[in-house]
């Protein structure tokens, strides 16, 4: 909570930790602080447990493993002001493993504008990194929660269409990965989630051609690579299937 701007609501959801986190929480005496719990329903859940009990215009997210420098609120502000007609802003961010700096890849380079085929090809908008007008959630849906994983990748798919991103270029976000406990470790099979989202999307009537067929070539290009995968570990069945659904589409 201890930020340069102040005028925050903090809602802190608990899906079912063991850490202490309640105890803790009950210490902290603060008017902006609400704290909720529920038994291990999953990240899109939590997250819209979040969303549905807030009262602020913007959304910010915090994951617990990752944090925010002192003046990310403020920053963000600052570019809210400064580009009313924007609805979803992110930010740079530094990523730890293990203690140290991670080095980012290209593809992993922060995108500015409207990002639809970027976010086709990676989760390029980190969910501690972002702040997002809560109209946004009343137009294209809260996270799906049938997701166990990569409910980010899909709500970037649902929103990226519609609207334009801004790109705040200052790391105000610290993303601490590499842990055992992480989501992305404890899940098989994250492509599973992915190709999911690239499906909904290919038969929600909502696309252009030209952002049908780019949906359609990356699902072909996840469903080859996962069904290789399957291949490799015997499980026939689950390659066929992936390769089936991939041809089951075709050009709009």
């Amino acid at each position: 909570m201890d930020q340069t701007f102040e005028d925050f609501e903090l809602i802190v959801i608990d899906d079912g930790s063991t850490d202490g986190t309640a105890g803790f929480l009950k210490s902290c005496a603060d008017p902006r602080l609400q704290y909720f719990s529920h038994a291990n329903k999953g990240v899109s859940t939590a997250r819209n447990l979040g969303i549905t009990k807030s009262c602020g215009t913007y959304l910010s997210f915090l994951d617990s493993d990752d944090s925010w420098t002192r003046d990310k609120l403020e920053r963000t502000h600052d570019y809210v002001k400064k580009y009313p007609g924007i609805r979803i802003f992110h930010t740079e961010e530094i990523w730890y493993k293990k203690g140290k700096i991670l080095p980012q890849k290209k593809i992993h380079k922060k995108p500015d504008g409207l990002v639809y085929e970027n976010a086709l090809k990676i989760c390029c908008i980190g969910m501690s990194t972002v702040t997002i007008h809560k109209d946004v959630f009343k137009d294209v849906g809260l996270f799906d929660e049938t997701f166990e994983a990569c409910e980010d990748y899909d709500l970037w798919l649902r929103t990226s269409p519609k609207y334009e991103v801004k790109l705040i270029p200052e790391a105000l976000t610290l993303k601490d990965g590499g842990r055992p406990d992480q989501l992305s470790n404890r899940v098989w099979g994250l492509d599973r989630f992915r190709i999911k989202a690239l499906e909904k999307m290919l038969v929600s009537g909502t696309l252009t051609r030209d952002k049908y067929e780019l949906t359609l070539l990356e699902l072909k290009k996840k469903c080859s690579i996962f069904a290789l995968g399957a291949t490799k570990r015997g499980n026939k069945k689950a390659a066929e299937h992936y390769l089936s659904l991939a041809a089951s589409f075709v050009k709009n």
